[in-house]
């Protein structure tokens, strides 16, 4: 399943979390940190426990849950507790965890932990978002139960004393840091939040550079930003008939015994070869092609 896009929800708003499914996002996170207040953290535990534990909630979205960065452990035993409550007596809808304020390896050790005992996945999707978290990403990337790294450029400017600009490039090294340390690990990037939902222009460029520099997905803050997030990581047809065209040219050169070879007057070598892999990868995730290339 792709991570193109991945939805926040505020986890004490149940209507909001019912209706994420609609919006076609890849990921769904039920926000249980900074989009609830704390004096309403036990009403959200057990709102988004209800959602998640109700039989007719059944997305064709990968969904998880944002932890709270002191009481992570709290969260879960009141969000299995509750599911342990329903009369159905129906599992608990939990695909993994988004741990924020990661600064080292661990701290996502600890969390897989926590899920396995409780009889969940160890699945955990990183947040970085401090000085001390992207000079960890390498090693925090690379702990077991890690399946991508979150960047999170709002908290990481307050924290170094940073001005955010729309060309954000007081946050560019450790942007690219963080995509980094998530492909040496092989593991997804996901790209931080555009803080202003109404500006779709910006959005569309800040997303189709965040594709340019490895990323795999976006994160949202908004249903409206979902689906140019997601256009903005599925390849166009162009790119499509292009990434074919490199490996049937490749595979022609390959049996022909030739290590050079070109397609449409271009050169073409193993790093073409691997965007054009890249591509056709994208493509399936997205539904677009399948893996045999129809």
């Amino acid at each position: 399943m792709p991570r193109r896009s991945l939805l926040f929800s505020p986890g004490d708003r149940p209507e909001l979390m019912r209706k994420a499914p609609r919006t076609d996002a890849d990921v769904l996170c039920f926000d249980l940190e900074d989009a609830v207040a704390p004096a309403r953290k036990d009403e959200a535990r057990e709102a988004a426990g209800a959602v998640l534990s109700d039989p007719a909630f059944e997305p064709d979205a990968e969904v998880c849950v944002r932890l709270t960065a002191d009481e992570p452990e709290a969260d879960l035993d009141a969000l299995i507790g509750g599911a342990e409550a329903d009369a159905a007596g129906d599992p608990l809808r939990l695909d993994a965890v988004m741990l924020p304020k990661v600064e080292e390896a661990a701290a996502v050790d600890r969390a897989g932990t926590l899920l396995v005992d409780r009889g969940l996945d160890p699945v955990v999707f990183v947040l970085v978002e401090t000085a001390e978290g992207v000079l960890a990403a390498r090693e925090v990337a690379a702990a077991g139960a890690t399946t991508a790294l979150v960047f999170g450029a709002e908290d990481l400017a307050a924290d170094v004393g940073a001005t955010r600009t729309a060309e954000g490039t007081e946050v560019l090294y450790a942007r690219e840091h963080v995509v980094l340390a998530a492909s040496a690990a092989g593991v997804d990037a996901l790209d931080t939040v555009h803080t202003d939902f109404t500006d779709e222009t910006g959005l569309r460029e800040e997303t189709e550079f965040a594709a340019t520099l490895g990323y795999d997905g976006k994160l949202a803050i908004h249903p409206d930003q979902v689906v140019p997030i997601n256009e903005a990581f599925t390849p166009g047809s162009d790119e499509i008939e292009w990434a074919e065209a490199v490996l049937d040219a490749r595979d022609a050169a390959d049996r022909a015994d030739r290590g050079v070879f070109e397609v449409d007057g271009e050169m073409i070598d193993a790093p073409l070869v691997a965007r054009a892999e890249r591509v056709l990868e994208r493509a399936a995730a997205a539904g677009i092609r399948d893996d045999a290339g129809d």
